[in-house]
């Protein structure tokens, strides 16, 4: 490719697009190693700094990974989950042929706070599980999770039930049927904890979920906060129009 010093779009533009091109094309390739800004300097004899910038774009966009000290990578699929269904984290990650696992931050019983209570309709100060974990798929990892559960309503919880599947245990051991949940979802940016174990910069793009389920008799079960990368994933759902 040749830059076009006459066109109404900018170089870096250019040569952005180029780059999206060989990633769109499957010419460069998920995981593969991009040329270093040397090499895209001297291919297209234009200064470093006019190419930090189509790189910085498209590693904002999400479809370049820096890693510090090593290179600049094409970034890796982002990891889907449909709305439509109410799957946990493991499900989710076995059903996309990925390898869940967790690494546990803290786990133990705390006083539930007015929104804590709110949500599992229990009394302000009543003891809750709290379970703190960082979500892994291929040993990357995708998001930071707190869950809260009743203590009266979810008994003998322990660390070697939370390396495992915590729906599984729920419904197969204690017999709750997760019937329905309520779900929010936003735009938010990383804190400097989220940041720290999620391995992105402070401030970065993640999407916060809510989530707040139910057993069959309208019991809420669970309360989780998830704090999903932006760059690794994306919710997807299908709407009809109402007539």
């Amino acid at each position: 490719m040749s830059i076009n010093k006459y066109s109404p779009f900018p170089i870096y533009y250019q040569i952005q697009e180029w780059v999206k091109n060989q990633i769109e094309s499957g010419e460069w390739k998920p995981g593969d190693k991009i040329p270093s800004e040397h090499e895209l300097c001297e291919k297209f004899s234009v200064s470093r700094m006019t190419i930090r910038q189509a790189v910085n774009n498209l590693v904002e966009q999400g479809y370049l990974l820096r890693k510090r000290g090593i290179g600049t990578f094409v970034q890796l699929p982002k990891v889907e989950q449909r709305l439509q269904s109410m799957t946990g984290f493991t499900e989710d990650m076995k059903m996309r042929g990925m390898h869940p696992s967790s690494t546990l931050l803290s786990f133990g019983i705390v006083d539930a706070s007015a929104k804590i209570a709110g949500k599992l309709k229990v009394a302000e100060g009543t003891s809750v599980y709290e379970i703190r974990r960082i979500r892994l798929a291929n040993q990357e990892a995708i998001a930071y999770e707190t869950t809260y559960l009743s203590a009266d309503v979810v008994k003998d919880m322990n660390e070697r039930i939370l390396q495992h599947s915590l729906y599984e245990h729920l419904e197969e051991r204690l017999g709750y049927k997760l019937l329905r949940a309520t779900q929010t979802i936003e735009a938010s940016v990383a804190g400097e904890e989220e940041a720290t174990h999620l391995q992105i910069a402070h401030r970065a793009p993640v999407l916060v979920v809510e989530q707040t389920s139910y057993d069959e008799k309208d019991l809420p079960i669970e309360y989780v906060k998830c704090i999903y990368r932006g760059d690794r994933y994306k919710f997807i759902t299908t709407i009809s129009r109402q007539k």
